[in-house]
């Protein structure tokens, strides 16, 4: 299953890109999902981020790798692979991308690719990790409206 979001921001795209961060990270955990971060070493290839999750008492680890990066005049990006998945997802895959629209805005796209290896559940668990995502809209847009990289 595929989901793409994308949110407009009013700030040059290098000075958002660099804003991706583990105070960013955790800004955008999810609402009623307990988050510890474990490691976070950044947005770079070959990076890690460690994490627990859980809902309730229930705790699931998960490991993403950092397996591409690049920019240039006119996007910055990086992919985060699932290394170790919570149950039931098997397979992940983020694409960040933070794409100039002029000098002074920009557009991230949070484009994930996801699978549990059953496409009934794949589709029944759509519409919760749509609008995990969709709710990043409203916190990037307040993280870089008060963000200490105004320009």
């Amino acid at each position: 299953m595929n989901i793409l979001i994308r949110t407009s921001i009013p700030k040059n795209y290098q000075q958002v890109f660099s804003s991706f961060d583990i105070s960013l990270f955790k800004a955008l955990k999810p609402p009623f999902i307990s988050l510890e971060v474990e490691r976070f070493d950044g947005c770079q290839k070959g990076n890690e981020i460690h994490l627990k999750i859980g809902l309730g008492p229930i705790s699931q680890s998960w490991v993403s790798i950092i397996t591409s990066d690049y920019k240039n005049d006119l996007e910055n990006v990086f992919i985060d692979e699932g290394k170790v998945l919570p149950k039931p997802l098997n397979y992940w895959k983020h694409t960040h991308k933070v794409i100039k629209i002029d000098e002074n805005s920009c557009e991230i796209h949070d484009d994930i690719e996801y699978r549990t290896g059953n496409l009934f559940l794949d589709v029944l668990i759509y519409p919760v990790m749509f609008l995990q995502f969709y709710l990043r809209k409203p916190i990037y847009k307040k993280y870089f409206k008060g963000h200490k990289n105004a320009p």
